[in-house]
């Protein structure tokens, strides 16, 4: 194993993600937070993973979860590897995942280890520790990938401990910026993140050349996301509004990142639409039903969910009549929390009879594949079918 991804906040969304793309195989989850994957970093697409923070180099295996052993293992070898470095002033910053150790005391380990580097000739800023692991801000912000700046990140294993370097890290302002500086947004309609859409379209793995159908386009964040990764993309919306945004969007995409690929919009109802040509993959979020701020009681969650199950079980339908034989998709349909957990769409229960196969993952459970925070009361259950 040579690359090690920091999971995002919910770990088995990263888990399904890379499985997708490079396969169980080559995959060893690792402790609540991270996993190991056989390919090399520089082979890793990281800007289009959603469900990962880091991409490290992994360096060496240590016997010991000791911080001060870590720190001494550190002492001796980082003098020998400076003499690599190009000329300037170098950053430095240290993560840990699972050890015990109090950022203070990453703090004085920041400082020796500082006091040896200016020892060796070399002009060096420790990047300090406010938590045990720094953010992706600090990461981004003192360029700790680039030529001159190291994040060593030390993650226990059991009872030993990976060294790693980072080597990319999740761009939280390019995630903003596609998701807050896009002309047309309409909450009313859901704000899907962009990194949510990575994922989305990651588990239906396309493959080269292949065009993304979202049939709930909305204002086109999937869409966005899909062109971005250099697919061809197919848009439908029961609403003329949603074509019009997604396509404003997708010019004012076109403009920054110059973005060539196929784009086909048009209006139509996703239980009754015919789509031309025939898409390859099936990416997208569906209708979630009416928005709620507070829990609702049970008739009104009943009629919400019959409106629910009206709509998908229709789209499956018309879809299984148009899609070939193995055709992938993944759909973010709305789950509803409630005081023990999750109420999911019924249409679930019916898969097989529509003409679906859900995929199951090695290393995470379709039961973990919903996406939330802590105040939302609609979820979205990420549901990856393959077309039978």
């Amino acid at each position: 194993m040579s690359s090690l991804f920091i999971l995002g906040r919910q770990p088995a969304l990263g888990l399904a993600e890379l499985e997708s793309l490079y396969g169980a195989k080559s995959l060893k989850p690792v402790g609540p937070e991270a996993a190991l994957l056989d390919i090399e970093p520089a082979h890793v697409d990281f800007d289009r993973l959603g469900g990962s923070i880091k991409l490290c180099k992994l360096l060496t295996e240590l016997p010991s979860t000791n911080w001060r052993d870590i720190e001494s293992y550190l002492y001796k070898t980082i003098p020998e590897h400076l003499k690599y470095l190009p000329e300037g002033k170098f950053k430095l910053g240290l993560s840990t995942y699972g050890l015990r150790v109090r950022p203070s005391e990453l703090n004085a380990s920041g400082l020796r280890l500082k006091k040896m580097i200016k020892a060796e000739g070399r002009s060096v800023r420790v990047v300090p520790n406010n938590s045990p692991a720094l953010n992706s801000a600090q990461v981004l912000h003192n360029s700790l990938t680039g030529e001159l700046g190291w994040e060593l990140v030390a993650y226990r294993n059991g009872n030993k401990t990976l060294l790693c370097q980072t080597v990319a890290e999740q761009d939280i302002e390019a995630y903003s910026r596609r998701d807050q500086n896009r002309p047309m947004r309409d909450a009313k309609v859901g704000m899907l993140p962009p990194k949510l859409a990575q994922i989305i379209i990651n588990l239906t793995a396309p493959s080269s050349g292949a065009v993304v159908l979202d049939p709930f386009c909305g204002t086109g964040v999937v869409l966005q996301e899909a062109l971005l990764m250099g697919y061809e993309v197919y848009g439908t919306d029961i609403e003329e509004r949603m074509i019009e945004y997604s396509r404003a969007n997708l010019d004012w995409l076109h403009e920054r990142r110059d973005v060539n690929f196929g784009i086909q919009l048009e209006p139509g109802d996703a239980t009754t639409h015919h789509w031309k040509p025939v898409p390859s993959v099936v990416a997208g979020e569906t209708y979630l039903g009416k928005p709620l701020s507070k829990e609702p009681d049970e008739t009104l969650l009943h009629t919400i969910m019959q409106e629910c199950d009206r709509i998908h079980r229709g789209t499956l339908d018309n879809l299984a009549r148009q899609l070939p034989k193995g055709t992938m998709l993944c759909l973010a349909v709305p789950a509803w929390r409630v005081k023990n957990g999750f109420k999911h769409l019924k249409t679930l229960d019916y898969l097989r009879e529509l003409g679906y196969n859900r995929m199951e993952f090695r290393f995470a459970s379709n039961k973990e594949l919903i996406y939330f925070r802590e105040d939302q009361l609609v979820a979205r259950e990420l549901v990856v079918l393959v077309k039978n």
